[in-house]
């Protein structure tokens, strides 16, 4: 823990602006460790905790900046680049817009406490059309909301944190595998029932050309577009005769879904 917080000290207010800023725009380089070890380190009077909390937001919201200023000229292919690289980019676009349909604004107050929504929040911002001073109103006071919580910690328990370093410590690399051990294990789980969904979906799936064919010799075929609101929006061309329907309107309108002929489903 002396050799982190001695990194910390060395580098000081650079060193977190600079690491969150990284860490916010996807760099797969956690902030949390950095922002409580900041914490730790103003509680023994080497750093300022106000300037570290300055420094802090200052890189989470240059992050943000650039990334609203990115979904607001690059919307949707912004979103799905960002997909792509997730546990779960099926359902990644449609689960990011559905808490910024819900929340609206208010989600950029909590946004970076939700992993992955911490990095599809501000380009969803930029996409709906907001004004760059309604986001910053709410994404600065997410973001000292955000970096105070962990320095918080850091300043509250600096010596229960440099106590339970040592403990760690001293099982050395047997940690370090239960860790490395239990992240893969994670990973490839989420991976296979993944490929499982995948391959359940492909065994259903029905091409554009059968489509076409399939309605031009059956027209009661029942079509629905499963799209949220805000991707309609974004690309409003949809098949004709399509119902809409979106995924978090199932519950409450399965019964609009008949049960007596072909069912057609659609969400690109």
């Amino acid at each position: 823990m002396e050799e982190f917080t001695s990194f910390v000290v060395a580098h000081g207010y650079l060193l977190l602006a600079g690491w969150v800023c990284l860490d916010q725009l996807g760099i797969p380089i956690p902030a949390i460790p950095v922002l409580i070890a900041g914490g730790a380190v103003a509680s023994t009077g080497e750093l300022d905790l106000v300037a570290a909390l300055i420094a802090a937001s200052a890189g989470s919201l240059l992050s943000d900046l650039i990334w609203f200023e990115a979904g607001r000229r690059r919307g949707t292919i912004v979103l799905r680049v960002l997909c792509k690289v997730s546990l779960e980019p099926d359902s990644c676009v449609r689960n990011t817009q559905e808490i910024f349909a819900r929340y609206g604004t208010r989600s950029l107050l909590f946004a970076k406490f939700i992993p992955g929504y911490q990095t599809m929040a501000p380009p969803l911002a930029g996409m709906s059309g907001m004004s760059l001073i309604r986001f910053l109103a709410f994404d600065l006071p997410g973001a000292v909301l955000w970096s105070g919580s962990f320095m918080a910690v850091g300043f509250l328990f600096s010596d229960q944190l440099d106590s339970a370093y040592r403990v760690v410590s001293e099982f050395g690399s047997l940690t370090l595998l239960i860790l490395v051990g239990g992240l893969v294990a994670y990973v490839a789980w989420r991976f296979y029932h993944r490929r499982r969904y995948i391959r359940h979906l492909r065994m259903q799936r029905i091409e554009p050309d059968a489509l076409m064919a399939l309605l031009a010799e059956d027209p009661d075929v029942a079509l629905f577009d499963l799209r949220s609101a805000m991707e309609i929006e974004m690309e409003p061309r949809r098949i004709q005769g399509a119902q809409v329907l979106s995924f978090d309107e199932l519950d409450d309108r399965h019964e609009e879904i008949p049960r007596d002929r072909e069912i057609v489903l659609y969400c690109t």
